[in-house]
C-alpha cells in the first residue's frame, strides 16, 4: 500500500531515469496524472497514457543521445506529509536561476512556478525538477 503517491511518482522517475529504462509505469491517482502532464509541458518527458484495464500511467522518459543521458538531472520532493512547504507569491523559488521548475499546489490547481508568479498565486511546493 502506498501512502505517499506523490514521492512514489518521484522516485519511479528518478529511478527510471538511472536505468535508463524507455518506458516506466506509475500508478494513476489525479495528482500524479496532474504531475505527469506538467514535466510533458516542459519538455521532461516523451509522452504519456493511461493504459487500458489497469490503474497505471506509461510514461516514456525523454533521453539526450548518443550517451542517452537522461534530460532529469535532478528532481526532489519538497513538501512531504510529514513537513508541509508553503510560499507566498512574491516568495516562489526560482529553481536554478529559471532553468529548472518547481511544481506547486495551489488554489487554482497543479502548477509550475512560473505559471504561479505569472498568476500572482502561491501555495504547497510539490517539487523541484531540472
Amino acid at each position: 500500500m502506498i501512502t505517499d503517491t506523490i514521492s512514489d511518482c518521484l522516485t519511479r522517475i528518478r529511478n527510471g531515469c538511472r536505468a535508463k529504462k524507455d518506458t516506466i509505469y506509475i500508478p494513476y491517482s489525479k495528482i500524479t496524472n496532474h504531475i505527469i502532464n506538467i514535466l510533458l509541458e516542459q519538455g521532461f518527458i516523451v509522452n504519456y497514457k493511461l493504459e487500458r484495464n489497469t490503474p497505471y500511467l506509461n510514461v516514456e522518459l525523454k533521453y539526450i543521445y548518443p550517451n542517452k543521458t537522461s534530460v532529469i538531472k535532478y528532481i526532489k520532493r519538497i513538501s512531504k506529509p510529514s513537513l508541509r512547504k508553503y510560499s507566498r507569491s512574491p516568495n516562489l523559488p526560482r529553481v536554478i536561476n529559471g532553468l529548472g521548475i518547481a511544481i506547486l499546489s495551489t488554489s487554482k490547481g497543479i502548477m509550475t512556478d512560473k505559471l504561479a508568479r505569472k498568476h500572482q498565486i502561491g501555495g504547497e511546493i510539490i517539487c523541484y525538477v531540472y
